[in-house]
């Protein structure tokens, strides 16, 4: 499980080549693959080449939405990609499900209400209980033979670019945290599920964390060579992970 791309491509780069290292053939994509970053486009490239799925983003659903963005950097974003990137991104679905080992897995970018509501790292039982319902955004859980009413017991989603992991009562709550937007440490993750996959007979399961190394500082030049905004407030981001909408480090 990828996430949180934000057209940082020289992470996306390094994440990949460590997944294909691991012998990893199925990759998934949480959404944000665009914005933020410098290189949309070809972030989008990537993911259509690379990942099996992909669901929508809060980033991917308002810059495809609108030619002319509300702020600098969404507009640099928009303008950055193609007709074919705008149309993929509009067109990506909301929620992808899977069984693996006896584990019926939702994933999507940022809750079960709509990839615009976010539920943080601290959070209350209510949202955390939340996240396991069928809703209108997410529908019935449908993989593997599952009746009416099923819903999931593992959950794994992006948008707060801070990776976690919280069990309780047989319920599993993850976060992928942001390849391309890292604000929890100076490297990019991702997330690794094993086991049996397409199964629902209990068997061994788990969910990793892997970070990867890259190179920062080439990224930043990157930003810096394609005169993207906010480049200084993009650069403290990847280097200090400190969030330019308030100054503070991500919790």
């Amino acid at each position: 499980m990828i996430s949180d791309v934000h057209g940082n491509v020289t992470a996306l780069e390094a994440v990949l080549a460590d997944i294909e290292a691991r012998g990893i053939t199925r990759v998934l994509n949480l959404g944000d693959v665009v914005g933020k970053g410098p290189r949309g486009s070809e972030a989008v490239k990537l993911s259509r080449e690379t990942c099996e799925v992909t669901v929508r983003g809060n980033w991917d659903t308002f810059i495809s939405r609108n030619a002319v963005q509300p702020f600098a950097g969404g507009q640099f974003a928009r303008d950055e990609l193609s007709d074919e990137d705008v149309r993929w991104l509009a067109a990506l679905p909301n929620a992808h499900e899977l069984v693996m080992s006896g584990q019926r897995i939702r994933l999507f970018h940022a809750s079960q209400t709509s990839e615009f509501v976010r539920v943080r790292v601290r959070h209350t039982r209510e949202e955390f209980l939340g996240m396991f319902t069928n809703t209108d955004f997410t529908g019935d859980f449908r993989a593997g033979p599952s009746p009416a009413g099923t819903t999931p017991d593992v959950v794994g989603y992006g948008d707060i670019h801070s990776t976690f992991l919280e069990a309780d009562e047989g319920l599993t709550l993850f976060n992928a945290g942001a390849v391309g937007n890292h604000l929890d440490a100076p490297t990019a993750p991702y997330v690794l599920l094993e086991g049996k996959l397409g199964s629902l007979e209990p068997e061994g399961f788990s969910i990793s964390f892997v970070r990867v190394p890259y190179d920062i500082e080439a990224e930043i030049a990157v930003a810096r060579d394609v005169g993207m905004p906010d480049v200084e407030a993009y650069a403290l981001e990847l280097r200090e992970g400190i969030y330019r909408g308030n100054g503070t480090p991500s919790s």
